[in-house]
């Protein structure tokens, strides 16, 4: 009757991460594929490229991790801080020590007993265009205009 359901891993799903280590802190936008592990602070847009079938944008904040800015990727699964807007194609993990000030928009969500959202909650039509990815590949271009 109250048999524990098994939880699929999005870090199962990733191959290979690029990491920012808890002594690093970064201002500027990081904008990487694949897997994206924060353990340090970053203050601007952590962006995630589309991916394919096989390999798609995954980032994982820490506990230790803290974002100041605009998140967006196909998945995510956050234990830290995060100040700012949440914008995620497919699944969203919210572990116990998450702390999120800001909109998060979301295909699938899980919640752990503990994390703290401080915002608008949006759920994405499961059926609709990839919205996301569209409004993010947008905002990369656009910041490539601005550093070129």
């Amino acid at each position: 009757m109250f048999r524990k359901s098994k939880k699929s891993s999005l870090l199962a799903t990733c191959e290979s991460f690029s990491l920012i280590a808890e002594d690093v802190e970064i201002v500027g936008n990081v904008i990487f594929s694949a897997g994206m592990r924060i353990d340090g602070r970053l203050r601007g847009e952590v962006l995630g490229r589309a991916g394919d079938a096989t390999q798609s944008s995954l980032l994982v904040l820490t506990d230790k991790g803290h974002i100041e800015g605009k998140v967006c990727c196909h998945d995510a699964l956050i234990n830290g801080t995060v100040v700012g807007d949440i914008d995620v194609e497919n699944r969203l993990e919210l572990q116990s020590e998450a702390r999120v000030s800001g909109s998060i928009r979301y295909r699938s969500l899980q919640v752990d007993v503990g994390a703290v959202i401080d915002g608008r909650m949006i759920k994405v039509d499961p059926h609709a265009v990839n919205v996301l990815v569209m409004e993010h590949e947008v905002t990369a271009r656009t910041i490539k205009r601005v550093l070129a």
